[in-house]
């Protein structure tokens, strides 16, 4: 009886160090998001990374997705279709540039500014948007999507935030000193930028889609 006694208590003693084992390796693994929020996960060691490396959403998280959108044809003093005429005149009166800045870039900040639109006719802002996707196209005569030009337009709007401190953190336009964003916005989306031979549309170089989680009230 006595042995029968002492082999239940070692089986016991066994299956509750396997359990305690196995939950502490269940405890130390990430948390998936609570349901309806969105937890973006971050490069370590950056006070001011450009973009997500990646988003969890939780359940039951309401979300609106955008269609892709282009710059508007704002700029009537160039040629319609051309690049020049989707320049946003409201940001570049007239259309002109100021010393430095692309006409990717200018195009850029256009295609944020619908994107703001866009969102705000749902209820949504810059701070809402949690993945976005970015089409490049060639300006006339280069040979490669000017990448930089579009990051610049990019933090006037996401991503312009020191995670440390909490304050805006400036933004060149073109090569002029840099200074406050157009948006101060922590935000930083999961983003993939590609470089593709036509956009749909003559005279686009930017083309951009977003997602968005809807905040809880």
């Amino acid at each position: 009886m006595k042995r029968k006694l002492l082999i239940g208590f070692v089986v016991v003693v066994i299956a509750s160090c396997s359990f305690t084992a196995g939950a502490a390796g269940w405890w130390n693994k990430p948390k998936p998001p609570s349901p309806g929020t969105v937890v973006p996960a971050l490069p370590a060691g950056q006070s001011n990374p450009m973009i997500a490396s990646g988003v969890g959403i939780g359940a039951n998280t309401p979300i609106y997705k955008s269609s892709g959108l282009g710059p508007s044809a704002l700029n009537t003093g160039a040629p319609a279709g051309s690049e020049a005429s989707y320049i946003d005149t409201v940001v570049f009166p007239g259309g002109t540039l100021p010393e430095g800045v692309t006409i990717t870039e200018a195009q850029g900040i256009n295609v944020l500014r619908r994107i703001g639109e866009n969102l705000q006719a749902q209820g949504l802002s810059y701070a809402d948007v949690y993945t976005m996707r970015v089409f490049l196209q060639n300006p006339a005569g280069a040979t490669t999507a000017d990448f930089a030009g579009w990051n610049r337009a990019y933090r006037q709007y996401f991503a312009n935030t020191d995670l440390t401190t909490g304050q805006y953190v400036p933004v060149p336009l073109g090569t002029a000193p840099p200074a406050k964003p157009f948006v101060v916005n922590k935000s930083r989306p999961s983003r993939f930028a590609l470089e593709i031979e036509n956009l749909p549309v003559t005279g686009w170089l930017v083309e951009v889609e977003v997602d968005a989680a809807y905040p809880k009230r």
